[in-house]
C-alpha cells in the first residue's frame, strides 16, 4: 500500500480500554500513523506516561480542576488543554486527519460534532454520541462530507458486510455474546455481584461497558446506533446470541443471502479498520483458525430476562430526547450497581421508571438533548 503520508491521529479516551489498544495499533504501524494528540478525563498519572512515551503535541484533560497538576508533569513540548472546551479544541486541531472518539459518556457528543464540522476522519467507540444526538451528528456529518467509521466490533462488521451491498439490505443481525448471565434465570439474576458482572466470558473492556454487556443495555444501545450509522429501521434490526463471538454480526440481503463478518475476538481488528479505511494492513491480534471452532450457536436473546433490550428499542422507536434519557438513567444506574448501592436487576427497573416519567420532545437540537440527559440523571438519582 502507498502511503504519501503519515496520518495525524488524536485519541479522546486514550487511558481507557479502547484508547490503550488504539495506541497499540498506532505504534505496530509508526509509518502510517503520527499519534498527535491524547486526552482523557481526569486520569493525570497516566495521561503524563503517555505523553513522556509517545510524544503528542496536544494533550488535554476533561476534568478542570487536573490542569494545573498535568502542566506540571508535561514538558514545554505539549500543549496542555483542558475542560470540554479543551476536548473540542483538540477534536478540531488544524493538523488532525483521524480523531478516535473513546471517551465513555455523553461528553463525547460535542467532542464528535467539532471533529465533523472540522472535516476529520471519525473512528467512533463512544455509544452515547449517536444514541443521544445520532439524527444531529449524522446529518452534520452528511452536511461536512465526513466519513464516520464504527469502532464497535459490531457496526464495524456490518459496515465491511454492506460494502458495494448497500441497496440490497433486507435485515441487520447484532450478534451478542449473552454476556456472563445467559444461563441463569430470573431470580438468580438478584444475586449477581460486581465481580461475577465484570467477568464477561469473551472480551476486555471497561467496566461500565462490561456491565452493559451483562444486561444487554450494551446490545440495545447498539442498536440505536445501528438505526442511526445505517439509516435502517428498527424493525429491519434483531439482535441474534452468538455465544463464542465470533461471527461479530451479519446482514441479510433481499435475495436471501446473509453475509457474516468472522474473528478473533480482539477490538484492535476493528479499530485498525476504522483508521486504514478503505486499505487493510496486516494486525497483531491473534489469527483465528476455522479449524478449531468446532461449532458456532445461536439462540434468541431473552428480552424478559434482559428486559434492557427490549427499553432500548422501545426508546428508539420514541424516538427525540428518549433514548438520550434511556442512556443517562442507566449510566447512573450502572455506576450505583458498581458503587453497590443497588442490585444488578434494579438497573434496567430505575431505567424504565425514568422513561415513564419523561415526556418527549420530538427533533430536538442539541442543548434540548444535553437538558434531557441532566434531567435524567438527577431523577435517577433521586429514585
Amino acid at each position: 500500500m502507498t502511503i504519501c503520508r503519515k496520518k495525524n491521529v488524536v485519541i479522546l479516551g486514550s487511558t481507557g480500554s479502547i484508547g490503550l489498544q488504539t495506541l497499540d495499533v498506532i505504534e505496530k504501524h509508526t509509518g502510517m500513523f503520527n499519534l498527535l494528540g491524547i486526552a482523557a478525563k481526569d486520569e493525570v498519572a497516566v495521561l503524563a506516561e503517555q505523553i513522556q512515551r509517545y510524544h503528542p503535541a496536544v494533550a488535554a484533560v476533561g476534568d478542570t480542576s487536573s490542569y494545573q497538576e498535568l502542566c506540571s508533569r508535561t514538558g514545554k513540548d505539549c500543549t496542555v488543554l483542558s475542560g470540554l472546551d479543551g476536548l473540542c479544541e483538540l477534536a478540531a486541531w488544524p493538523e488532525a486527519d483521524i480523531v478516535v472518539i473513546a471517551v465513555s459518556g455523553a461528553i463525547g457528543i460535542k467532542p464528535t460534532l467539532a471533529a465533523i464540522q472540522s472535516g476529520k476522519r471519525v473512528a467512533l467507540a463512544n455509544k452515547e454520541t449517536l444514541v443521544a444526538a445520532g439524527d444531529i451528528v449524522m446529518q452534520e456529518a452528511r452536511d461536512n462530507n465526513v466519513a464516520i467509521l464504527p469502532v464497535d466490533s459490531e457496526h464495524s462488521a456490518v459496515f465491511q458486510c454492506l460494502q458495494g451491498e448497500n441497496k440490497h439490505l433486507k435485515k441487520i443481525w447484532l450478534t451478542a455474546s449473552g454476556g456472563p448471565f445467559k444461563d441463569l434465570d430470573r431470580i438468580q439474576l438478584d444475586s449477581v455481584t460486581v465481580e461475577m458482572a465484570l467477568k464477561h466470558p469473551n472480551w476486555i473492556m471497561g467496566p461500565k461497558i462490561t456491565i452493559d454487556s451483562a444486561t444487554l443495555m450494551n446490545k440495545g444501545l447498539e442498536v440505536i446506533e445501528a438505526h442511526h450509522l445505517f439509516g435502517i429501521n428498527y424493525d429491519k434490526i434483531d439482535v441474534v446470541v452468538q455465544k463464542e463471538s465470533i461471527i461479530h454480526s451479519m446482514v441479510e440481503l433481499v435475495d436471501g443471502s446473509f453475509l457474516a463478518h468472522l474473528g478473533s475476538h480482539d477490538m484492535r481488528i476493528p479499530i485498525q479498520y476504522a483508521l486504514t479505511y478503505p486499505e487493510r494492513v496486516v494486525s497483531s491480534a491473534p489469527e483465528l483458525d476455522p479449524k478449531l471452532l468446532g461449532a458456532l450457536h445461536f439462540e434468541s436473546a431473552d428480552m424478559e430476562k434482559f428486559p434492557a433490550l427490549n427499553l432500548a428499542y422501545r426508546a428508539g422507536r420514541i424516538g427525540g430526547t428518549m433514548p438520550a434519557v434511556l442512556n443517562a438513567a442507566n449510566e447512573i444506574a450502572v455506576n450505583r450497581f458498581l458503587t453497590r448501592e443497588i442490585a444488578f436487576t434494579s438497573i434496567p427497573w430505575l431505567a424504565e421508571q425514568v422513561m415513564e416519567l419523561h415526556e418527549p420532545v420530538n427533533q430536538p437540537d442539541l442543548d434540548s438533548i444535553l437538558q434531557a440527559d441532566k434531567w435524567a440523571r438527577s431523577i435517577c438519582r433521586k429514585l
